[in-house]
């Protein structure tokens, strides 16, 4: 299996969290329960998110370059 970015191959990437709202009320109330971890490429900035509660930062990290 290739290591890196499955787009352009490159080996860095960056690491940032994001929060959304849900339907319904949360919405509503602009509740941002939804926990994103958001991996990026730092050369094509080709981006994948991940479930912030299921999963660590290195994990994270394991899962976007293969």
């Amino acid at each position: 299996m290739a290591k890196g970015c499955i787009k352009c191959g490159h080996t860095e990437a960056t690491v940032k969290e994001i929060a959304t709202t849900g339907t319904g009320l949360s919405k509503l109330f602009d509740i941002q329960h939804n926990q994103f971890k958001v991996v990026s490429c730092k050369n094509c900035g080709y981006s994948e998110l991940y479930n912030k509660k299921s999963s660590t930062g290195s994990n994270v990290l394991d899962f976007f370059f293969g």
